[in-house]
């Protein structure tokens, strides 16, 4: 039986290792973020899940987006995973993604090392130095991780979706390094049960407790991708807030589409188990020092065929599908 996993092929840290003691100088950390008020707000521009090796029109999606960016100049432009291997065949997408002047980041997802490509492959491809990193900017602080990784406790079926001890260990160093407002970017969603980071839990705990150390909300937003999904949770005065593929949701192996012909299906089998959004969709965010995030969002529609005609259950993922980014006003 096809699966998701076999498809797309192309070609013990425990938690009391992580509570971080109140210490004395935390109200610090709140004057030199104060300090920082000063500095001016920042916009930057995120896509994910673009799946520019299965999508049939993935140059023009990729185009579209380097386009608005271009237009608006944020002060950096992210994608947050499944972007594509690292394969000469790529070139193009990477042709239009350095179009963009500004400042470019990347997020490893799952399917960026398929067809036994490896991380360092992959980051080599983009530009990217490093699986996970930090960066400062306009006075707030920016972490990437790579939520990739192979438990270290339990075996877990499909792709790796972990974060380790030692990838937590430099987390936790990070984050208490700086004094700055700090927003995070991993591929998968840190609270989603439903094939999400596998110890997310232990990460949203370590972020509370760096939060509660500095004695005020140092990390305020968390930003993730993979799931194909639209939401926000709210938990412990952090924001998480899933970002919708740029392309399409993946409906399962049961699922057969009839938005296209059965001609167009023999060249893209990969899209029949799938809801193909008709455009690209975006975001572009926003901070500034008087606790304001701004999401603005995207909407199109299901290509070829109404989601309400395609018998689907919208709620099978506990999150109802669509095929936008909802705008957001969010305080921290």
């Amino acid at each position: 039986m096809m699966n998701r996993k076999s498809f797309l092929k192309i070609g013990g840290l425990g938690i009391s290792s992580l509570v971080i003691h109140n210490v004395q100088g935390s109200s610090s950390l709140e004057d030199l973020t104060q300090e920082n008020n000063k500095a001016r707000d920042i916009t930057f521009g995120v896509i994910t899940d673009l799946h520019y090796d299965l999508m049939h029109d993935s140059d023009r999606r990729a185009q579209l987006f380097i386009d608005a960016m271009i237009k608006e100049q944020p002060d950096f432009i992210i994608q947050l995973g499944d972007f594509c291997v690292p394969k000469p065949q790529n070139k193009p997408l990477m042709d239009v993604w350095n179009k963009f002047n500004g400042d470019k980041h990347h997020v490893l997802g799952n399917h960026d090392t398929d067809g036994g490509f490896s991380k360092e492959q992959a980051l080599a491809f983009w530009g990217a130095a490093k699986p996970y990193y930090s960066f400062d900017k306009n006075g707030f602080h920016f972490v990437i991780l790579d939520g990739n990784e192979k438990s270290e406790t339990q075996k877990i079926e499909g792709y790796p979706r972990s974060i380790t001890k030692s990838q937590l260990n430099w987390l936790k160093k990070d984050l208490q390094s700086t004094a700055l407002h700090t927003i995070i970017f991993c591929h998968q969603g840190l609270e989603n049960t439903l094939g999400g980071l596998d110890n997310g839990m232990e990460v949203r705990y370590l972020l509370e407790q760096v939060n509660q150390e500095a004695g005020f909300n140092k990390v305020v937003l968390v930003l993730t991708g993979h799931h194909h999904m639209n939401y926000h949770n709210e938990i412990n005065g952090i924001h998480y807030v899933q970002i919708n593929s740029s392309s399409y949701y993946w409906a399962g192996e049961d699922f057969k589409s009839t938005a296209f012909s059965d001609e167009f299906y023999k060249k893209h089998g990969i899209l029949r188990y799938t809801l193909v959004y008709e455009n690209p969709i975006w975001a572009v965010v926003s901070l500034d020092h008087k606790k304001n995030i701004h999401i603005q969002g995207m909407k199109t529609e299901m290509a070829g065929i109404p989601l309400a005609n395609t018998g689907i259950d919208i709620y099978k993922d506990v999150y109802p599908i669509t095929s936008q980014i909802d705008s957001r006003k969010l305080k921290y």
